[in-house]
């Protein structure tokens, strides 16, 4: 289920709450285009995602790329252990671009590199 702060604007939050899995992702590609076509920022929390899946994960892949082909600013925040978990294992968080995802490894001196 997606939730939306605002319509018509030039930035809308949208929040995702509960599954984003095969059994939703029809549902909320919807609602997802729809937000993007109607604002020139869109914004998804994904902190109160508690599934997520392969087709979860393509969803969010395509949305990003919608709005790069439409020129608009698409945003993830509030990432719920679910979502970095499924981002980590599939390699995609430079994908997405995320600061907040970007995990570096620290050396044996105990440094970031």
């Amino acid at each position: 289920m997606a939730n939306r702060n605002t319509k018509n604007q030039p930035s809308s939050r949208i929040v995702i709450v509960g599954e984003l899995t095969i059994y939703t992702v029809l549902e909320l590609k919807d609602n997802l285009l729809a937000g993007l076509s109607t604002n020139d920022e869109l914004e998804l929390d994904l902190s109160k995602v508690n599934e997520f899946d392969g087709a979860g994960l393509q969803l969010l892949v395509m949305i990003k790329k919608e709005a790069a082909m439409l020129g608009k600013v698409l945003s993830f925040t509030g990432h719920s252990p679910v979502v970095m978990e499924l981002l980590d294992l599939s390699g995609l968080a430079g994908f997405f671009g995320d600061p907040l995802l970007i995990v570096r490894k620290p050396t044996q001196e105990g440094k970031s590199i």
